[in-house]
């Protein structure tokens, strides 16, 4: 059960690290990009692959 738990939570993880990733991919391709925007979208995007690493 707890791997279930644990499966079931990576997935959650990967799933927010793909949206994250179709913002920053949106966010880049407009005509005027917000850099801090951008600037966070990574760094939450580093934070999700790290606790992907720890899962």
């Amino acid at each position: 059960m707890a791997s279930t738990a644990a499966s079931s939570h990576m997935n959650a993880l990967q799933s927010k690290h793909a949206g994250l990733e179709a913002q920053l991919r949106d966010e880049q391709t407009r005509p005027v990009p917000d850099a801090v925007m951008i600037q966070e979208i990574k760094k939450q995007k580093l934070r999700l692959k790290e606790e992907i690493a720890r899962c």
